[in-house]
């Protein structure tokens, strides 16, 4: 089994190297080998915080923006401190789990900053 990346363009794994590029060839698309490995650093980089720190397992954080909690009443208050937060892999867009006293989210690091 190699690791050779999908095709991009048709989502095949029937996939070659050929010199600096892959190949694909149910759809003939090719594009360069190094481009597939600067992608996947991006991803892999550490969540940030509003200010730009790092967030890590177990951090505090706080809230910078009060935000209103989809389909419900609730509203996250700008100020609320929420202890222990993990961060997910694999979770979308929503980079940090947390609990607090109106239930677990699902929120976004841009919105809070480390204590």
């Amino acid at each position: 089994m190699s690791n050779l990346p999908a095709c991009p363009q048709c989502a095949l794994e029937n996939t070659y190297p050929d010199g600096d590029n892959y190949v694909c060839p149910d759809c003939g698309f090719e594009w360069h080998q190094t481009a597939v490995s600067e992608a996947g650093e991006e991803t892999g980089g550490p969540v940030k915080d509003a200010n730009g720190n790092a967030l890590a397992d177990g951090d505090t954080v706080i809230l910078i923006k009060d935000l209103k909690v989809r389909s419900s009443s609730i509203v996250l208050k700008k100020g609320t401190k929420i202890k222990g937060i993990r961060l997910p892999e694999g979770a979308g867009d929503h980079e940090v789990d947390c609990k607090t006293d109106q239930g677990a989210f699902m929120l976004k690091a841009e919105f809070m900053k480390k204590a």
